[in-house]
């Protein structure tokens, strides 16, 4: 991880209101929001979680991509890319358990890590917000029964 990031609180802000997911929230959430949240940069190949860690927040992409990657039997496994904007981790923070799979770098990322407590806050007090998570859990459990429904036909061949 890159130390030493400073970035004003209100460019934070503004940063924040174009991601999709809090594009709802009003100022004074936002300044909140980038307020109690950390900025955090990663250099290529950094881990940014572990698989099977426990959860302390969920993470946004503010810029960069990060590989989601499981560690299997048969060796390391990138099960998808995920870009800006994308939410990190929420799984393991929403169902309070261990990490399901790893997060790198690839290339360098700038995150924004939002701790367990204030994620789970901001689901139960802003439905908008709320909303958005689930849309977005959704996608990735579509996309993961399409991966499923193709290895399968793989393994048939």
């Amino acid at each position: 991880m890159i130390e030493g990031l400073h970035v004003d609180i209100n460019e934070e802000v503004d940063l924040l209101s174009h991601v999709p997911m809090f594009a709802k929230l009003d100022k004074n959430k936002l300044r909140l929001l980038a307020f109690t949240s950390e900025a955090l940069c990663y250099r290529d190949k950094e881990i940014i979680f572990h698989q099977s860690e426990s959860p302390d927040g969920a993470y946004v992409v503010m810029s960069g991509e990060v590989e989601v990657v499981s560690n299997t039997s048969a060796g390391e496994v990138v099960n998808a890319v995920r870009g800006k904007n994308a939410l990190i981790g929420e799984m393991a923070v929403i169902t309070n358990q261990p990490r399901s799979a790893t997060i790198r770098a690839k290339g360098p990322v700038q995150m924004l890590k939002i701790s367990s407590d204030l994620f789970l806050k901001l689901l139960t007090e802003n439905p908008d917000v709320a909303l958005d998570v689930m849309r977005q859990l959704s996608r990735k459990i579509a996309e993961a029964q399409h991966q499923y429904e193709v290895l399968q036909v793989q393994l048939l061949q």
